[in-house]
């Protein structure tokens, strides 16, 4: 049994430094995606009000995110890679319900769309979703995914409020996207992740900047 273990330990050491960093990495970005909405989520919830959060951009991140994890999981990726993906979207599920409660946007129109997306995403998992329409679509993901960001970060410079902004969030946003930048770049060469990453990181960095500023300003004010 200790041979055996010894034996896997050496041929996974065998594979490279540079690859077990990306395997450390991707399980400490798994492990900071299991809570990083929730901060957030919190927040919305305390303070009962989504003021400053972006509906719109929280609607492109969805998209941005399901279409990533139905790539990933559609090419055979390297279930590591983008494991934190599943996780991020029960998150986002949770946040867009009470932003959009504290919003009152859970009406009819929401409900239908909602039921809508959940037959797509039903088809993906199934594997009868045409590839080809997700192989067009992936590359749209770094535009949409950086607008999401941009609208957030708007939707705190035009409110001057970022009461309602969890900055942990987004410094745990700057940062996942940042670690995947390194392991995308060593396992799978994927030119279009990466730079989806790129941007990203810059954008969550930003934003977090953004809501350290203006939470520091309510706080003067108060």
């Amino acid at each position: 049994m200790v041979g055996g273990v010894g034996e896997f330990v050496s041929e996974y050491l065998d594979r490279g430094l540079v690859l077990v960093i990306a395997d450390l990495l991707s399980l400490i970005t798994v492990s900071s995606c299991l809570v990083i909405k929730v901060p957030q989520i919190n927040t919305i919830r305390a303070n009962e009000s989504s003021k400053g959060i972006s509906v719109l951009g929280l609607c492109l991140e969805l998209f941005s995110y399901t279409v990533m994890l139905s790539y990933n999981y559609t090419s055979g990726y390297d279930f590591l890679s983008y494991m934190e993906y599943p996780v991020l979207l029960l998150q986002e599920y949770v946040l867009i319900f009470y932003a959009f409660k504290y919003q009152d946007l859970l009406g009819k129109r929401t409900q239908v769309v909602a039921v809508l997306y959940g037959i797509v995403v039903t088809l993906i998992y199934l594997k009868l979703f045409p590839i080809i329409i997700l192989t067009f679509l992936v590359p749209f993901c770094t535009p949409i995914g950086a607008t999401s960001k941009v609208l957030q970060l708007l939707a705190i410079l035009r409110t001057k409020d970022a009461s309602s902004v969890s900055r942990t969030t987004w410094a745990l946003s700057a940062f996942t996207n940042m670690t995947r930048i390194y392991t995308v770049f060593f396992q799978s060469h994927d030119w279009m992740l990466l730079s989806n990453f790129l941007i990203s990181t810059f954008l969550s960095a930003s934003v977090f900047a953004a809501a350290c500023f203006y939470k520091k300003k309510t706080l003067k004010a108060d």
